[in-house]
């Protein structure tokens, strides 16, 4: 017996000590549990593979809960060192494993991406709230926080001390436990719907195609767009045909030059019904329990609506100061569309056609118009915007007001052939990060076009750690041999992210929570929006709009009437903007956690604010990813209250100068480099001199 007993542990030991060497070996053999031994430290994504990510989330979670653990119990009086510090850098782990998959779940997801995400969801939602729910780690945090006063704190220590303290407190810390495991549940659930709205979203615009046999239905389209939809055909298996599908670059061209009504209506309503098709795609009872859940969790924390827990942090501060926005501009803009939709039903008319003007309309016959009032067509504009060119073109911006250099890199891991690497530097030759641009659609990639970061600028023992960010677009791709030729629309986006980029690469702080674009939402959009204000100035035109073909720079005749044509279809673009950001604020002003019908619920708000037929408002509510499947819910308004900022700063140049260094370096100093380390207005204030107006903005979008 005693022999056998003795084999028995004797064996379990070799068993243990195995099973050890294996868990060991893998470790090692997962490239997150390891520095990136790649140049400037960025993700070797050549060895990272889909089996690495659920392992490194959970060893991740597990160790930042070890580090809390050593914070709680910390035996020595709570001190900003000893707490916030240390909380500041627990969970590095964590961050390098959900960056890096956040990043790629978004530009190069598939099944297996997607499956990793449901079942980390859950996961992540439940140690955020272990640790927000921490009633040992909350009192440590409170008696720093309730000595502050006495603290000998910098501004970026005391900013840190108040956000987390309010996040704590915004997480749900001061809830009895009955009320703490609703508010679990409650995360947990979200998590995983917002996370299945986005999923069909991607599916619904990778699934649908308009296939075309007959040549005759291209009628009106120029070649560049039937090569691309010859080229779509290809890769769909449709032999001899053409193939249209929802990304924007295939749709809104078939959309503008289409002479084909009916087809025209058929990709437009494919486009309108994404999420509204009652079949497993449909995203109407999910959006209907995100809305409910966020009223529920809002009630459970003391706040009337999600809108008002949301806006606490913002600028805005109140739904009711949205709305004053919005309302504001809404009057205006609204009758400009009304004259446009006139316009437009005139030219119809002219045509010899009896039919009324529907939204699948607008694009075609506010071509025409421009053709005909401005002698101005997209397809000419294209051939001056190759794309690599305007990426230039943004750089010399960032040259010009910063000093900036991008340079190349070819020996930096990328994750996709289509991914472009640059070493970013200052003027005098010192590193600044790393920019990655991803700019052509994808089965893999979201739609629409964003900035992201590989890993945030902090300070780390007084060493620097510098950014890694990514700009990604789905912009039109090279197609008929010709290089990518993008749209002035594109042209613009291409110069909105990029500002986003130089809000994550020009970060100065010393902490991650608060380095960067980790501003309030309707904050984040000045640096990116701003931006755009270069993109048809003559000087920058001349660097970057140069014909694909002879290198022939835009004639000024064509930038005249670029110019002239700067508040063309203005009506349209701005109510539809504001529809969506009425029916964002109304969706999460809710007060009763109820499930309500999406498509009733829609159409009320929309009729509330008078929005026309001829127009569609810019995202429905079952593909309105922005909301529920992004970071902009009680947020989407942001986009235009920072309009209002970035047209009164850009004034700041024009007072002066186009590249104006002592306005430039206050703006990088004052804006780009605090990130979140004091309250934006007071920012803004610093850099413009006084409150921000709104005349600018009316005077821009020719609302006034």
């Amino acid at each position: 017996m005693k022999k056998s007993l003795l084999l028995l542990v004797v064996l379990g030991l070799l068993f243990f000590s195995c099973s050890k060497k294996e868990d060991i070996s893998k470790k090692v053999d997962n490239p997150f549990f390891n520095e990136f031994d790649t140049p400037f430290n960025v993700p070797p994504f050549d060895e990272i593979n889909e089996e690495h990510y659920l392992p490194a989330f959970k060893e991740a979670m597990k160790q930042q809960q070890q580090e809390i653990a050593v914070i709680v119990d910390n035996s020595n009086p709570p001190t900003f060192e000893n707490i916030l510090e240390a909380l500041e850098e627990s969970g590095a782990l964590l961050r390098k494993v959900s960056s890096v998959f956040g990043v790629l779940n978004s530009s190069m997801t598939n099944e297996r991406m997607q499956e990793i995400a449901k079942e980390a969801a859950p996961l992540r939602s439940k140690h955020r709230d272990d640790i927000r729910l921490n009633e040992k780690l909350f009192q440590r945090i409170k008696a720093v926080y309730d000595q502050k006063d006495e603290l000998d704190l910098t501004l970026e220590q005391n900013t840190l001390l108040e956000k987390y303290y309010k996040d704590f407190v915004r997480g749900g810390a001061n809830l009895d436990e009955e009320k703490k495991t609703k508010l679990r549940g409650i995360n947990q659930e979200l998590s995983l719907l917002t996370l299945k709205f986005g999923e069909n979203i991607l599916k619904e615009n990778n699934r649908f195609e308009m296939v075309i046999e007959e040549e005759e239905d291209l009628a009106g389209l120029p070649q560049a767009v039937i090569s691309g939809a010859v080229e779509a055909a290809e890769e769909r298996d449709h032999k001899s045909k053409w193939v249209f599908t929802l990304h924007k670059p295939s749709m809104i061209p078939f959309l503008q030059y289409s002479e084909r009504r009916e087809l025209r209506e058929k990709i437009f309503k494919g486009y309108i019904n994404r999420g509204n098709n009652n079949d497993e795609l449909d995203n109407k009872a999910i959006l209907s329990k995100i809305a409910a859940l966020r009223v529920e969790r809002a009630n459970l924390l003391g706040y009337k609506s999600h809108a008002d827990f949301i806006l606490e942090n913002n600028m805005a501060k109140k739904p009711e100061n949205v709305y004053n926005l919005l309302y504001q501009l809404w009057k205006p803009a609204l009758k400009i569309a009304k004259n446009e939709a006139k316009e437009l039903q005139a030219m119809i008319h002219k045509e010899g056609k009896d039919f009324k003007l529907q939204p699948w309309d607008w694009w075609h016959y506010a071509e025409k118009l421009k053709k005909a009032k401005y002698e101005l067509e997209e397809e000419i504009l294209r051939q001056y915007f190759k794309l690599e060119n305007v990426r230039d073109g943004a750089f010399y911006v960032a040259n010009k007001l910063f000093g900036l250099q991008f340079i190349e890199r070819d020996d930096i891991p990328k994750y996709h052939e289509d991914v472009r690497v640059f070493e970013v530097k200052e003027a005098d030759g010192s590193h600044v990060g790393i920019l990655y641009t991803d700019y052509f659609p994808r089965a893999s990639k979201r739609g629409g076009a964003w900035m992201n970061s590989f890993r945030k600028q902090y300070r780390l023992d007084g060493k620097e750690v510098h950014p890694v960010i990514t700009n990604n677009g789905n912009f039109s791709k090279p197609t008929g041999g010709k290089p990518a030729l993008i749209s002035i629309e594109e042209v613009s986006t291409l110069f909105h992210e990029f500002g986003h980029a130089l809000h994550g690469l020009l970060s100065n702080c010393t902490y991650n929570r608060l380095s960067g674009t980790s501003v309030p939402r309707d904050f984040v959009e000045l640096p990116s929006q701003i931006m755009e204000n270069w993109v048809t100035e003559p000087e920058v035109l001349r660097v970057y709009a140069k014909h694909y073909e002879t290198g022939e720079v835009i004639p000024q005749e064509l930038v005249d009437k670029i110019k002239k044509a700067g508040h063309f279809n203005q009506g349209f673009a701005t109510v539809e903007y504001l529809a969506a950001s009425f029916l964002d604020m109304d969706w999460h002003t809710l007060i009763e956690a109820k499930e309500l019908d999406p498509i009733e619920f829609e159409n009320e708000s929309l009729e509330k604010i008078g929005l026309i037929p001829e127009i569609v408002v810019r995202y429905r509510s079952p593909y309105f990813s922005h909301v529920f499947s992004g970071g902009y819910s009680s947020g989407y308004y942001s986009y235009i209250w920072a309009e209002v900022l970035d047209a009164d700063a850009f004034e700041a140049f024009k007072e002066t100068s186009l590249f104006d260094q002592k306005t430039a370096l206050s703006f990088r100093k004052n804006i780009l480099e605090v990130g979140g380390k004091e309250d934006p207005m007071i920012l803004y204030k610093r850099f413009r001199g006084a409150d921000p107006k709104v005349e600018p903005l009316l005077k821009k979008r020719g609302l006034y």
